[in-house]
């Protein structure tokens, strides 16, 4: 399939029906309708399954220790009767001091007010690689209950994140803010809604959206030596309470590094705590070089480290080269160059010392640590031990999501791909396209980061060619933004490599990608180079994506005439190169031009030769899609009898097939036939059907199918006058 088609791909998420949703078969919204009786209209077809209730805050411990005031403090801002509004808290204080594991525990306590979920994303406040852009929080939020895909603009979805929450009650933690600029878009507006935000900064300017402060600070002396207890021993602690004084102030009551210095004592059972006490006491370099806030952290830090075995050692510093915060086993095994159970192994010791904290889908460094561990990377960075690490990552991403590419976009996976070692490791096979569409969304964060890192390293065929491997990612999830990003690093790369081939691909999947985002005109130019391009080095077929893309953006702008003979132009192309698939969707592309240009009658023979080829390929979804737009020309030539036997196979294939957006556009163009037939109730009837399908899935055609609904109910104006 060409980059140029892309946009008309079915969507294969599962992910539809909305946790919690209250919409539930057939709805009428229509104010009064008079002399109509509404009816629900046929049983519909076997819903997806539901997702879950989301449950994403993070791991806590069982008992904070020290934290009773400020939990009870917290309790307070929830008002009287509790949850009776909404409630944003910002928790602010020092990195290290337990603002998250409060947050979170406080939400967790309070679970059973928030039935319809509970909400966690990381801002990145802090992390090296920059603060995490608000819209990939926003996608996270709305993916988690079931949109996809997500608005492409960040103004659009928070908006639809706004509607989602209306009627819910969740709780939602931002966790390492930046800027409240960065948190103001990720705020539900709800009033059923508490929303914590942890950050270092105060944040003020949140104040004027309603939020209060809460400042977390050290934990008393008392406190932290019962903190030291609790992961030690309180025997042991009792046993040299002077030492255990000295531990904790000497970490400067800071829970991070009570916590640090409390898995060193633990590593070595039989040794005093007087000689960590003593440890703590050194200076040390471990961290002089870098911005941290205090000594406390540095000294705790490079104690825990030197329990560590060597190989963990080791793993412990390639893992500081990796650009993104969060990682997977199996690139903890790329890094390494481990078996899974040696990574597994050397993880644990990581994780026993509290250098490595364990989460739901991977393992990160706590943002101090990371600090830590990218210290210890720059001293293999430029080795070939460093490079290596780094190779085996690139190759591993490229491997795998060219994998997903190959099941989820076979027609797409035409360009080369290099890596490191020839023929590149071997991708485990995804069981099916759920699998390979699942493993894409939850590594879309870290495979931006991976385009990236790639780029800024000189790796150029690995840039352009990852970005091309992620077009299942950019056509099924939509991430606007990290399109049109892509896609420009992805265009330099390709020609900084001297891939023409590349190049191409990159302009003309980029071109779709803005031209999906709105920027009509920039995407126009990008064709354009495109269409100069391809024909220079005569490729015929790319020649055709490159038109395919300029009708679009001509539909867009309303230049009718254009669009339809860039369109006649890819049929011609394609068909002369035998390309079957693609030539019958420009005619697809070039009938819907025509219908909207009010020449149904010349679209009827181009959409009937589409759907044959298309029946023929098999393409079921993209044949359905054709049907509905033969039942729309029919319509408009008034053999309604025969509109009528289109949509009716057209929606049969698309309630198989689950394309919930297709179904409620059918039942809508159904709405619109039975309206033309003199048909009222009818009309209602399947308005309704539309318009709750719509609403399920958030998407903005329920305001049009909701006007037609209230012209049917719009009592008829006055009788003529007569003489």
């Amino acid at each position: 399939m060409s980059a140029s088609d892309g946009a008309r791909e079915p969507r294969l998420v599962a992910r539809n029906s909305l946790s919690g949703g209250r919409v539930e078969g057939s709805v009428v919204q229509a104010g009064e309708i008079h002399h109509l009786t509404v009816y629900s209209g046929p049983a519909e077809a076997p819903a997806a399954p539901a997702l879950p209730v989301p449950r994403q805050l993070p791991p806590t411990p069982r008992r904070l220790v020290g934290r009773e005031d400020d939990l009870a403090a917290l309790d307070r801002e929830l008002g009287d009767p509790p949850g009776a509004a909404d409630v944003t808290v910002v928790v602010t204080g020092p990195a290290g001091v337990g603002k998250t594991a409060l947050a979170a525990q406080w939400l967790r306590r309070l679970s059973g007010r928030f039935p319809d979920g509970q909400l966690y994303a990381d801002l990145r406040g802090h992390a090296p690689g920059g603060p995490a852009d608000p819209a990939e929080a926003l996608g996270g939020f709305l993916r988690a209950f079931g949109i996809a895909p997500v608005p492409g603009s960040l103004a659009e979805g928070a908006a639809l994140w706004r509607s989602l929450a209306a009627e819910r009650r969740i709780s939602v933690l931002l966790d390492n803010a930046s800027t409240a600029a960065q948190v103001r878009p990720l705020l539900p507006g709800s009033e059923h809604a508490v929303v914590v935000v942890t950050s270092r900064r105060r944040l003020t300017g949140l104040g004027i959206d309603g939020a209060v402060f809460r400042p977390v600070g050290l934990l008393s002396g008392d406190a932290s030596v019962q903190l030291l207890a609790q992961r030690v021993g309180a025997e042991r602690v009792a046993r040299e309470r002077t030492a255990a004084a000295q531990v904790v102030e000497r970490c400067g009551r800071l829970p991070l590094a009570v916590c640090l210095a409390a898995a060193r004592i633990a590593a070595r059972p039989v040794q005093p705590l007087a000689a960590t006490a003593e440890a703590l006491g050194q200076e040390s370099q471990g961290l002089a070089a870098l911005d941290v806030e205090g000594e406390a952290v540095r000294h705790a830090l490079d104690a825990s480290f030197e329990v560590l075995g060597a190989d963990t050692v080791r793993l412990y510093g390639l893992l500081g080269l990796l650009p993104f915060p969060v990682f997977t086993l199996d690139v903890v095994c790329a890094v390494g160059g481990l078996a899974p159970g040696e990574a597994d192994r050397l993880l644990d010791g990581l994780i026993d010392v509290h250098l490595l904290e364990e989460m739901e889908g991977g393992f990160r460094f706590h943002d101090l640590v990371k600090l830590h561990a990218r210290a210890r990377a720059e001293k293999v960075r430029g080795l070939a031990e460093g490079r290596a690490a780094v190779d085996r990552v690139l190759d591993w991403y490229l491997a795998r999501t060219t994998a997903a590419e190959a099941l989820l976009s076979p027609s797409h996976r035409t360009l080369r791909r290099d890596y490191t070692v020839e023929p590149g490791p071997r991708a485990a096979e995804f069981a099916d396209e759920s699998a390979a569409l699942g493993w894409l969304d939850a590594e879309t964060g870290r495979l931006a980061d991976t385009v990236r890192w790639a780029a800024a390293l000189g790796r150029a065929a690995t840039a352009w060619q990852l970005v091309d491997a992620m077009w299942p990612l950019f056509l099924r999830l939509r991430p606007a933004r990290l399109w049109i990003e892509a896609h420009r690093i992805g265009r330099e790369a390709a020609r900084a490599a001297g891939d023409r081939a590349g190049e191409l691909r990159m302009l003309t999947s980029g071109g779709t990608g803005l031209r999906n985002a709105g920027a009509g005109e920039e995407a126009a130019e990008w064709f354009t180079e495109a269409l100069e391009l391809a024909r220079e080095v005569g490729e015929p077929l790319v020649e055709a994506d490159a038109l395919y893309g300029l009708s679009q953006t001509h539909r867009t702008a309303g230049r009718l005439t254009e669009a339809a003979d860039c369109l006649r132009g890819t049929a011609a192309l394609r068909e002369s190169r035998g390309y079957d698939r693609g030539t019958a969707l420009a005619r697809l592309a070039l009938g819907e031009v025509l219908i909207v240009a009010g020449r149904p009658a010349e679209a009827v023979p181009v959409v009937v030769e589409a759907h044959r080829v298309l029946t023929a390929v098999p393409a079921p979804y993209e044949a359905a899609r054709a049907l509905a737009f033969l039942g729309q020309a029919q319509v408009a030539l008034g053999a309604h009898d025969e509109a009528d036997r289109c949509y009716a196979e057209a929606l049969a294939e698309f309630r198989a097939g689950r394309a919930r957006h297709w179904e409620a556009r059918v039942l809508e163009l159904l709405g619109d036939l039975a309206r033309a037939r003199g048909d009222l109730v009818g009309a209602a009837a399947r308005y309704g059907e539309s318009f709750a399908r719509y609403r399920a899935l958030v998407a903005p055609d329920a305001a049009r199918v909701e006007a037609a609904l209230a012209a049917l109910a719009a009592p008829p104006g006055p009788a003529p006058a007569t003489d």
